[in-house]
């Protein structure tokens, strides 16, 4: 079964930046419902439009994408956001956290990657890039403990969500993708996303290595499901 087409708003000022994200994404059978090039206009988009989630730019005129992706998450809370940017400062990621945003991308990284993303982010993942994870555990561990970092910290240690623990704890216990599926009522593309993600924020290579990192960490209990 392939997996489901996203119903995406591309929010980018770079028009021809833009472009090339629309014609990548479409190759992929992923829909471009709508795309805005500031942030008021992607507000009003977001209320308009049935979305899976936004594809959102940080520098954008206007009030700005932080700030367009705080009121987006006032209004729609449940609707996912990855932000995709140029920047990668500790300050910044901080307050895309605060903001709501699920999911951080650097420019620049690899088509592929950035498709795996939108698509474990829209089934309710979380997707940090390495960049992040780097600056914000370097500022944590020189003694910059603000809200934002401490939140960021705990978001990074912490790094499965709660789909992703049931899905590991239930791979620990020799499920298969499609009796994980039947077991959580989900499609088995949906499993692989997300088993896709669990290795990536791991950093293993399979799933015997991450049952292994998961129950070493605590990420999941030892007293595993039958």
């Amino acid at each position: 079964m392939s997996p489901a087409k996203l119903r995406i708003l591309l929010v980018e000022d770079d028009e021809l930046f833009r472009l090339g994200l629309r014609v990548r994404l479409q190759q992929e059978e992923l829909e471009i419902v709508a795309e805005a090039e500031d942030g008021e206009t992607a507000i009003e988009l977001t209320n308009r439009h049935s979305l899976d989630i936004i594809l959102l730019d940080v520098g954008l005129p206007g009030i700005g994408g932080i700030e367009a992706c705080r009121q987006i998450k006032q209004q729609h809370p449940k609707l996912p956001i990855l932000v995709l940017t140029s920047r990668s400062e500790q300050s910044l990621i901080g307050r895309l956290i605060d903001a709501g945003s699920q999911g951080y991308c650097l420019k620049g990284i690899a088509p592929e990657t950035l498709i795996l993303a939108l698509r474990s982010v829209a089934a309710g993942a979380s997707w940090w890039d390495q960049t992040a994870t780097t600056e914000i555990r370097a500022a944590f561990h020189k003694g910059n403990r603000s809200s934002s970092s401490l939140r960021a910290e705990d978001e990074l240690t912490s790094p499965l969500t709660q789909r992703e623990q049931e899905i590991l704890a239930l791979l620990a216990s020799g499920k298969t993708n499609q009796e994980i599926a039947e077991s959580l009522y989900i499609v088995p593309g949906t499993v692989r996303l997300h088993v896709h993600t669990i290795l990536q924020k791991l950093n293993v290579h399979d799933r015997t290595q991450a049952v292994v990192v998961a129950l070493k960490k605590k990420l999941i209990s030892s007293d595993l499901p039958e």
